[in-house]
This record gives C-alpha cells, sequence and structure tokens, in this order.
C-alpha cells in the first residue's frame, strides 16, 4: 500500500473522529442538562399529582365517617336508653326532641331535618352554651388557646370557644307523614386526634422519613388548627397554630382548593387544602393533608446522581469507540448502506463491490453478499412454507367446522329424543331406566356444549368473530341469562350464585358473544366449585372500562398453572380438574371474544378461590 492510498484514510478518520467526538460532547452535555430538567419536573410533578389525590381519599374518609353516623342513627331507635345508645354509637353527643321542643334545637342541622323531613348529615359549630350541655368530660368541650404563627393573618382571638362537630340528624315521621321529632347526634372534632390519625393511616400509613411524619393530617375550624397530627419543634400536637394569611384567603374566602409546597410548622411539605361547608354551604373549616417534601428532594438527588454518572460513563465508552471505530468506516460503507435499502425494498439480488483498497470493508462487504444471498433462498423457502402452512391450516380449519356442523344437527335429535325418553314422554321408565337415562343425557349435554366449543373455535380460526355492538344491561342481558340457564346443574350442587352487579350498568357489546363468555366463565365456575360453595358475580367502571369479576371457591390457581390457563387445549393437571371432563376451549374461546371487544382477562387467586377478571370497553 503506497503512501498516497494512506494519506487519504489518515484525513477521513480525522474528520469523522472530530465530528463523532463533537456529537458525543454536544448529546451528553444536552442529556444531562435534559435529565435534571425532566427529573426534578417529574418527581415534583408527581408529589403535587399525588398529594391531590390524598385530598380526595381525606375527602372520602371524613364523609364516610358522618355516612357511618347516619347509618348509625337510621338503625337505631330513641325509646331505649339515650346514654347506652350513644357509647354504643361511640358518639359525643346523641339527643331526640320531640316537635313540642323543637324551638329549643340547638342543631341548626336537625332544624333542618325536621323542617325538610327528610335525614341530613355534614358538619356544622357547636356553640359553647352547646358545649356545656353535653355529657362527659369530652376533650373537645375544652377551649383551645390560639397560638402565634409566622405567616398567619392577624388575628385578635386569643381563645377558640366554639367546636366543630360531624353530626347526623334523622326525623321520626308518623304514620300521617308528619315529623314528630327529630333524633341526632355526633362527634366532636376538636381534639379528636383518632379521627385524623385514622385518616392519615388510610392516605398514608404510619411512615416515618428521618424521625418525621411522612403524612400529616389537620382539620381546621376557621384558620385554627382543632384536630391535626402535625408536631410542633418540642413534638407536641400543633393545636392551635393556624394556617397561612394566603391560604385562608383561597380557601375559606374564596372556597377554592389551594395546593402548593408549604412550610407547615416544622418542615416543607407537599400540601393540599379544600373547604369544609356547613349545611347552608357557608366555610367554616379546613381539611388539609401535606406529604413531606424532603424524600422527594432526596430522590430527585439520587436518581440525578445515577443519571450523570450513567452520562458520563456512557460518554467515555463513546470517546473510546468512537477512537476504533473512525478507523473502520470509509466511503465504501455508503455502498453497504445503499444494498441495504435495496434489501428493505425487496431487491435481493443486490450486491455490493468488495473489490476496495481496505481489506476489512472487503470482507464486510463479501459477507454482506453471502448474507443477501442467503436471505434470498430463506425468503423463498419461507415464502413455500407459509404456503404450506396457510393450505393446512386451511383443512385443519374446514375440518373442524364440518364435523361441528355435522354433529350440531344430529346432536340436536339425540338430545331431544334422549329427554322425551327420560321424562316419559314415549312412555313410563323405571328408576334404573331414568338413571341411565341421566347419564346419557349429561353425556349429551357435554357432547352438545363440546360442539358448541368447536364451533366457535372455528369462527376465531376463520377470523369470523365480527363485533355487532347493541346497547346491553350487564347484569338483566347476559350474567342473569346464564345463571338462570345452569340453574339446574347449581342447584344439583347446592351452590350459592351471588349476582351483584348493578342492574342500571350498561355496555356496548355484541351480545351474542358475550353471552358465550357470561356462559363460559360461569359454567367453569359451577364446574370447579365444591359442593355448597359460593360464586360471586360482580362489577365496576375502572377508566373508561367495565371489569367484571367471576369469583368462585376452589383451590386457588397456582402461577405456573396460570400461565398455561388461556392457551388453546390446556387443561390444568389437578385433582379438581381430573373429576370434570373440558376441551381446553373455552377460556381460549373466551380470551379471543373478550380481545375483540379491545378488552383483557385474567385469573387472580384468592384465600379460598379465584377470580376470573375481564374488562371491556364500555362504549
Amino acid at each position: 500500500m503506497t503512501n498516497s492510498q494512506i494519506l487519504p484514510a489518515v484525513s477521513i478518520k480525522t474528520r469523522i473522529l472530530f465530528s463523532f467526538l463533537v456529537v458525543i460532547l454536544t448529546l451528553s452535555v444536552s442529556i444531562a442538562l435534559l435529565g435534571y430538567y425532566v427529573t426534578k419536573r417529574d418527581i415534583f410533578e408527581r408529589a403535587e399529582r399525588k398529594v391531590l389525590s390524598d385530598l380526595k381519599v381525606a375527602h372520602m374518609v371524613y364523609t364516610a365517617e358522618i355516612e357511618r353516623i347516619g347509618q348509625g342513627l337510621r338503625l337505631a331507635s330513641p325509646d331505649g336508653d339515650i346514654d347506652e345508645l350513644r357509647r354504643r354509637l361511640d358518639l359525643h353527643y346523641l339527643q331526640y326532641v320531640p316537635a313540642s321542643e323543637f324551638a329549643n334545637l340547638h342543631s341548626s342541622l336537625a332544624r333542618a331535618a325536621a323542617t325538610e323531613g327528610r335525614a341530613l348529615g355534614g358538619t356544622r359549630l357547636v356553640s359553647s352554651e352547646e358545649l356545656d350541655s353535653m355529657p362527659g368530660d369530652l376533650a373537645g368541650k375544652r377551649p383551645i388557646p390560639v397560638k402565634a404563627t409566622p405567616m398567619a393573618g392577624p388575628t385578635d382571638r386569643e381563645v377558640l370557644n366554639r367546636a366543630m362537630a360531624k353530626e347526623y340528624a334523622v326525623p321520626r315521621v308518623n304514620d300521617a307523614g308528619a315529623v314528630e321529632g327529630v333524633f341526632y347526634g355526633g362527634r366532636l372534632i376538636n381534639r379528636d386526634y383518632t379521627f385524623v390519625d385514622r385518616i392519615r393511616d388510610t392516605v398514608y400509613g404510619r411512615e416515618l422519613y428521618r424521625g418525621k411524619p411522612v403524612g400529616t393530617v389537620t382539620i381546621f375550624q376557621d384558620d385554627v388548627r382543632i384536630s391535626t397530627n402535625v408536631l410542633d419543634e418540642n413534638g407536641q400536637r400543633a393545636i392551635g397554630t393556624r394556617v397561612s394569611e394566603q391560604v385562608y384567603k383561597k380557601v375559606v374566602e374564596e372556597g377554592q382548593v389551594w395546593h402548593d409546597r408549604a412550610f407547615v410548622v416544622t418542615d416543607w411539605y407537599k400540601t393540599a387544602y379544600e373547604p369544609i361547608r356547613n349545611t347552608e354551604g357557608s366555610v367554616i373549616g379546613v381539611l388539609y393533608v401535606g406529604t413531606l417534601e424532603a424524600p422527594f428532594h432526596d430522590m430527585a438527588r439520587q436518581i440525578l446522581l445515577i443519571f450523570l454518572a450513567a452520562v458520563g460513563a456512557v460518554t467515555l465508552i463513546a470517546v473510546l469507540f468512537s477512537f476504533v471505530l473512525a478507523g473502520a468506516i470509509s466511503k465504501p460503507l455508503t455502498q453497504v448502506v445503499y444494498a441495504s435499502e435495496c434489501l428493505a425494498s425487496g431487491d435481493w439480488g443486490c450486491q455490493v463491490n468488495t473489490k476496495t483498497s481496505i481489506k476489512d470493508i472487503n470482507s464486510m462487504a463479501e459477507a454482506f453478499n453471502a448474507m443477501a444471498i442467503g436471505l434470498k433462498e430463506r425468503q423463498e423457502s419461507l415464502r413455500v412454507s407459509n404456503e404450506k402452512l396457510a393450505a393446512m391450516n386451511k383443512s385443519y380449519v374446514d375440518l373442524i367446522g364440518f364435523v361441528a356442523h355435522e354433529l350440531k344437527g344430529i346432536l340436536a335429535s339425540a338430545v331431544m329424543n334422549a329427554y322425551a325418553v327420560r321424562d316419559g314422554y314415549l312412555g313410563m321408565v323405571n328408576f334404573k331406566q331414568r338413571k341411565a337415562l341421566d347419564s346419557v343425557t349429561r353425556n349429551l349435554d357435554y357432547l352438545d356444549a363440546t360442539v358448541k366449543k368447536f364451533l366457535n373455535l372455528g369462527r376465531v380460526e376463520r377470523g369470523e368473530l365480527d363485533v355487532h355492538k347493541t346497547k346491553l344491561s350487564l347484569r338483566k342481558d347476559v350474567f342473569d341469562v346464564s345463571i338462570n340457564s345452569l340453574a339446574a346443574i347449581s342447584m344439583r350442587k347446592k351452590l350459592n350464585i351471588v349476582n351483584q352487579i348493578d342492574p342500571s350498568l350498561d355496555v356496548q357489546a355484541d351480545a351474542d358473544l358475550l353471552q358465550i363468555v357470561a356462559n363460559n366463565l360461569v359454567g367453569n365456575a359451577i364446574k370447579y366449585s365444591p359442593d355448597a360453595g359460593q360464586i360471586r358475580v360482580t362489577a365496576r367502571q375502572v377508566n373508561g372500562k367495565v371489569e367484571i369479576d367471576v369469583y368462585n371457591d376452589s383451590t386457588p390457581i397456582s402461577a405456573e398453572q396460570r400461565a398455561r390457563l388461556f392457551q388453546k387445549f390446556s387443561r390444568l393437571d389437578s385433582p379438581e380438574t381430573k373429576k370434570v371432563k373440558g376441551t381446553g376451549l373455552g377460556l381460549y374461546i373466551t380470551k379471543q371474544i373478550i380481545e375483540r371487544h379491545g378488552g383483557s382477562i385474567r385469573v387472580e387467586p384468592r384465600e379460598h378461590g379465584n377470580s376470573f377478571v375481564f374488562q371491556i370497553e364500555r362504549n
């Protein structure tokens, strides 16, 4: 090789190497900056979304507590010992006021319930006089000293004498429809630490981070903390401290939700506040949740350090590889690129020039040409094989359809005649004959179900599972039909089938196909449930879809078995399945139908059984 041949190669290598380094350094710096921005933004945006979600959960727990009081009052009677009833209902106060004493009612909520003639629940303010009339030495009755708090607005109050209460009132109506009295009771929120701790445990658990609670919950009366698990600098609950002026104006005065980072007594938190209103709609307090910000800062820092270390390592490796690759790349490489494009477009006869000045490129070109020839031969072989497979598959599908269709007509006649003989329509049969005919009809029913499955399998294999959606009541039009059609079998096993689907829940689906799904799942639940077992069908809406859960008592299915459950002709090898006949097609067909509806299906083992859970689009 002459000098004239070497120098151009060195020049190309230098230019390529320089280009690689510029690109690598530019990308590395850009990725590092982008990673820093995305990491910080993503983590803290997720923290803000989480705290808003936490506020919704806290609100649900709060309203659920009011409904718990209401449920207890609806079931209780004021005719017995009121004090004993109050203790059993875990209430701070409980009263029954007859209509003749309505003028003396302390509770505005109870007055509204008596006036409107319907049960009402909510939050209200309790005066100091009413607090004094309540039984026992309740912590919520004691005044709360108002403490000076940084960032809170100016105030002249020194002590909080009134209290907030979660209350429910139930009017008593006589046969004539007139309100003859009102039964009301509730719990004081002030210093009710059990309640805020329960909300915190529900939303955050009791997790600590560097000795600080990860999540905190507070209920304010106006702008004063009356119940909280936020701790002050002395490690005591920060009762009497006040909310910041900014939050107060947004939440209490304007009645809107406020969420942002905030300094809560001793630490920075991601916080969310929402107004608490009385039954008249006036804002009387604030519900707060907050999650400690420090874990998110530390997480962002750790991820960023790992990310920067990874970028640095990749950059170093890329620089080293650039030195190696720059010496191997030259102009003939464009020929390989062009030839690759030819192969991608289907031109299998494209070849690369193997007579260049670089030995390595020549070797690569020869290998590429050999590969192109091999790909051409392989493509031809695959084409022939695919044609044969397509023909074989068509024959297999046609055979399934032909045999199943022929058997369907024969079976229909055989089933009708067998039942006619068994049920005595063609003459009386004795006990032994009837017992034998019972066995015959059961086998014919199984064979009929098997034929139907093979017909459905044929539709699946031919791609004829066309979905024609109509509006269906999931309970009435689908699962009630399946349960009723299989009632005789379930009664023989003394099974308890419970259909808990909301009658108002509708879906847009193919009625016939969805009925096959319901029949397969309910039928399997009946077959594999022990005698006197329970089957439960439920449904709920999840992210715009409907999720249906068909549960039955049985042995929980293992992870290994679940992997094979929805395969064609696959049956589980267990003592329970060996006792039951099956083709291994039902769940396979069920899965195909559900996927045609844009859904999915899975099995979830429970403590004493299994749930087959599938989702389909509602519309």
